[in-house]
């Protein structure tokens, strides 16, 4: 008797267990996508960051084939 009472403990311990590892790896953020230079100078532009000068003469350096 006492041993099933402790082989049952050990099975609800390791479910515990398993479920809190799953919910955790399911629940952490993906890797963000890294943000193309447009982008982040959209982003910054809309920000306030730069003024519209700035932004149109780094996005036309951006448009130029080097």
């Amino acid at each position: 008797m006492r041993y099933l009472l402790v082989l049952v403990a050990l099975i609800v311990v390791v479910s515990c267990v398993l479920i809190l590892v799953r919910s955790w790896t399911s629940s952490r953020p993906a890797v963000p996508a890294r943000e193309s230079p447009k982008e982040i100078l959209k982003r910054r532009y809309a920000a306030g960051e730069i003024d519209e000068d700035e932004y149109l003469r780094r996005m036309s350096g951006l448009s130029q084939d080097w």
